[in-house]
């Protein structure tokens, strides 16, 4: 197995083009593909998923599923994603965070991204079945390198991956179906 990162476009182009067989693949992307129990979801709020007060709205080109959430939630102002984000959301600027703004007016967690697949359903259930017994640890040396390429104190990207789950539980799924509702309705 092979590790490749990215921000949200690059990973949905690497799967929809075949180059990786699995990922997490951005909710929008997602739909129609084979996807596992596993998936990057906020129960409330996220902290790097925000949108900032601007004369314009300004779309963040990273990611997809937070530009139709803005849209959804009719919040105006640029959206940020990442760790622009969360470096914004740290240095106590004005925002609205688009997860907690879900969370308030749906009362449901909002999924960012499912782990989907091409083939091969037995491993990723396999996959699914581990990661989700297991307690997430960071080693110590990858929060320390993450904390200098990215500028974030290792307490704050602690913090941080509190507000993140992996669970896609019935709540996160019925959170995701009226996404996908709304989704539908602006479409129309």
């Amino acid at each position: 197995m092979r590790y490749y990162s990215g921000v949200p476009a690059v990973v949905n182009e690497k799967f929809l083009t075949r180059r990786v067989d699995a990922a997490f693949i951005s909710s929008i992307r997602a739909r129609k593909f084979n996807n596992v129990n596993l998936g990057i979801i906020a129960k409330k709020e996220v902290q790097s998923v925000i949108a900032i007060p601007s004369k314009t709205n300004i779309k963040d080109v990273a990611s997809a599923t937070s530009n139709i959430l803005v849209d959804i939630l009719g919040v105006e102002g640029e959206v940020l994603i990442g760790d622009r984000a969360l470096r914004y959301y740290l240095s106590g600027g004005e925002h609205i965070d688009l997860a907690k703004l879900w969370n308030q007016k749906y009362n449901l967690p909002f999924v960012f991204a499912l782990l989907s697949f091409h083939k091969d359903k037995k491993l990723y259930k396999r996959i699914e079945k581990n990661f989700i017994k297991q307690r997430v640890k960071i080693p110590n040396y990858i929060l320390s390198d993450a904390s200098k390429r990215t500028g974030i104190a290792k307490k704050d990207i602690l913090n941080y991956l509190k507000c993140i789950s992996y669970d896609f539980d019935k709540k996160a799924q019925l959170g995701l179906k009226a996404f996908y509702s709304k989704v539908d309705k602006l479409k129309h």
